[in-house]
């Protein structure tokens, strides 16, 4: 028995009209992309509460927290005017107290310059004597005219540069600046040498001044004073001249121009002017009665 073929059908399966585009088939049917989809439950299940009691929860909190902020800003209003009345009355406090120490400064000045005269006729009234005029002369009481010399000290033109020289390690910051050491060796010189009335930058120098340092400025009598520095010295100037370049106050002058590079210019001078001191502070010394020595020793021996 002859076995039969199977039996081909020559018709194929009609094809879709759209297969030529499955890809954008395939966008159209599948618009939103599986992680976002997933990504769009989660939020939505992490949404606002389902349930009536969470919602009721919800809604309590955002009562509750209208009602705080409420509240602040009532008081924050209410408060308001008391803040400005308090700022109000201390601001006339500060000034009230401003308006006093200015009074008390005003006072403190006259009376600063009450005491002033009373030490120069203190000083004036000693005229009689022989020392009457150098005492006063001496102690900075009157201004002073006469011969004398100039000197004008500065800094090096680069006073910042470092040598790592004596003065460094003595504390100087850099070697090229003129400092209140050098101005105390200068002065003590022109004294030395025969000044009989000295002023730095106008600054009348006295038998109580002081030159310090505070920083890196220097100080006339608590005054500060910048560079340049004019020492004038009232005497003979040639015999002021010669004394201060043959003494070691000069020659230490000699050293900072040389070596540091300082700036410095003495010369003589036909007329110089000096002001008087602007205060004045008037000791006395007295000798002990030897009445007061002999009481003080009985005192002592009967304690004894």
């Amino acid at each position: 028995m002859s076995q039969r073929s199977p039996v081909r059908s020559s018709v194929r399966p009609r094809a879709r009209a759209d297969a030529s585009m499955s890809l954008l088939t395939n966008v159209m049917e599948h618009s939103l992309d599986d992680g976002y989809a997933e990504a769009a439950a989660r939020r939505s299940a992490a949404g606002l509460p389902r349930t009536l009691g969470s919602k009721l929860g919800l809604a309590a909190g955002l009562v509750l927290a209208a009602v705080v902020v409420t509240i602040g800003a009532a008081q924050a209003r209410v408060s308001a005017p008391e803040i400005a009345k308090e700022r109000e009355e201390l601001i006339e406090r500060v000034e009230e107290r401003g308006s006093g120490v200015e009074q008390l400064e005003s006072r403190v000045e006259a009376l600063r310059q009450e005491v002033d005269a009373e030490q120069r006729r203190a000083l004036e009234a000693g005229g009689g004597s022989e020392n009457g005029e150098l005492l006063r002369v001496l102690s900075g009481a009157v201004p002073v005219k006469g011969p004398g010399v100039k000197l004008v000290v500065d800094d090096a033109d680069q006073a910042d540069q470092g040598g790592g020289g004596p003065r460094e390690s003595n504390g100087f910051s850099d070697s090229g600046r003129v400092h209140d050491r050098d101005l105390q060796w200068i002065v003590n010189g022109l004294w030395e040498s025969g000044a009989e009335a000295i002023a730095v930058n106008g600054q009348r120098l006295t038998a109580l001044s002081a030159i310090r340092a505070a920083g890196d400025a220097v100080l006339v009598d608590n005054k500060p004073l910048v560079p340049p520095y004019t020492v004038l010295a009232v005497g003979g100037a040639e015999q002021l001249l010669d004394a201060f370049w043959s003494s070691a106050d000069g020659q230490y002058l000699k050293v900072l121009q040389k070596e540091y590079g300082v700036r410095a210019d003495l010369s003589a001078q036909q007329e110089v002017r000096l002001p008087a001191a602007p205060s004045l502070t008037i000791r006395h010394a007295a000798p002990r009665d030897p009445a007061d020595n002999k009481s003080t020793a009985d005192t002592e021996k009967d304690t004894s």
